[in-house]
């Protein structure tokens, strides 16, 4: 199976829903829980390029220090953004995933499938009880 990361945080269900479909694709990918083992900057700015979308899109605001820190202040360059995610990485979106069909930050969780490297095995059923995959493996519709 090919490599697969995860920027994980088990805490939140978004992030555990996206590994549970990553395992029921048969992988078994490297866990990174980046809230205790926080990218480089070099890192983060590749993830970043990877996904092809701009800093502000990677930033978590619910939860985090965003509005304390004025972070929503349009003149703010990447540069700065991502000096704050470094030094506070619960500002950091996730659980980014990394195969060798892309790089996504996987919201809502369903959005891994699309760089899954392999189907899914079996039924998958979100934590809040959404069905995403039927018993033959197939994504449902709306998923």
């Amino acid at each position: 199976m090919p490599d697969i990361t995860i920027y994980h945080n088990p805490q939140c269900g978004t992030s555990r829903n996206t590994l549970a479909l990553i395992r029921n694709c048969g992988a078994e990918p490297e866990v990174i829980e980046y809230l205790k083992t926080p990218p480089s900057c070099e890192t983060l700015e590749r993830l970043i390029a990877a996904m092809g979308v701009p800093v502000r899109s990677v930033m978590r605001q619910k939860g985090t220090p965003y509005e304390d820190l004025k972070l929503d202040d349009p003149a703010l360059s990447d540069a700065q953004l991502i000096d704050a995610m470094l030094a506070h990485p619960i500002l950091i979106n996730r659980p980014i995933v990394v195969t060798p069909l892309g790089t996504r930050l996987c919201r809502p969780s369903e959005a891994v499938l699309d760089i899954l490297p392999a189907p899914q095995q079996g039924a998958f059923i979100k934590e809040d009880g959404e069905q995403v995959i039927n018993d033959k493996g197939e994504r449902v519709a709306g998923a």
